[in-house]
């Protein structure tokens, strides 16, 4: 696990409990379809797989 991640939201947070809004504001992301690319780790990833529902992730 070397490289970076990119991460889009690609849902809205509106209605998501507040955990997963923190975990997307913790991410960087405030705006639909926005993107950060993040270095990939274990954090990042078990952050991107508790929303995986509002992100996209790929691979850099």
């Amino acid at each position: 696990m070397a490289g970076k991640l990119k991460i889009t939201l690609k849902k809205s947070i509106i209605g998501a409990i507040p955990k997963h809004k923190k975990t997307v504001a913790a991410l960087g992301l405030h705006k639909t379809y926005t993107s950060v690319e993040k270095p990939d780790n274990d954090a990042i990833r078990g952050m991107c797989k508790q929303v995986e529902h509002l992100v996209k992730v790929e691979e850099i």
